[in-house]
């Protein structure tokens, strides 16, 4: 399926909760409504006509400007294998889910695609986006003490960690770049 059939199918199955539709491009999405997402991604996951099974990735954008930030689902339809033909995606789509950046809540999606389980633990950890009904939400890659999400555009990063001075990668003593 194309990006624009996709796109109105999900249209007219989900009415007001597709917010908006972005085909032009490399990268097609739908922006869809938090509390519906959880709903819209069972229906991609499931619907005979997309079969989005594999969750590629879930990238998290900071929105600075808008006091938003974004969960950004790039899915993609994988037939099964067989030994004479190759696995190659038919179709693939991504979903932007979009939340307010000071109480930043999307439903977890880890009982639809086993992949969001470690995804929403890494855009939780580094961006700050709670996934309500997450099965184990807890930080991924930054220490259980760290404080704040480093992605953060407005982040400041810390002068040491425990003793350890913060640096950059040009060995600055300021974090800042």
């Amino acid at each position: 399926m194309t990006p624009e059939e996709i796109s109105n199918l999900l249209r007219r199955t989900f009415g007001d909760a597709i917010e908006e539709v972005v085909l032009a491009g490399a990268h097609p999405y739908v922006v869809v409504q938090a509390d519906r997402w959880p709903e819209v991604a069972q229906f991609l996951r499931r619907d005979r006509r997309l079969k989005f099974n594999l969750l590629r990735c879930i990238s998290s954008l900071d929105l600075l400007p808008d006091d938003k930030l974004a969960a950004v689902y790039d899915l993609c339809a994988v037939p099964e294998a067989t030994d004479d033909k190759p696995l190659v995606c038919p179709h693939e789509f991504a979903v932007r889910v979009v939340t307010n950046r000071g109480n930043p809540h999307i439903p977890s999606v880890a009982d639809v695609w086993e992949t969001a389980n470690w995804h929403e633990r890494e855009a939780y950890d580094l961006m700050g986006i709670v996934f309500d009904n997450h099965p184990d939400l807890r930080r991924i890659l930054c220490p259980d003490d760290w404080q704040g999400h480093p992605l953060r555009k407005d982040y400041v990063f810390p002068k040491e960690y425990h003793g350890i001075p913060g640096t950059t990668e040009h060995e600055l003593p300021s974090p800042r770049h």
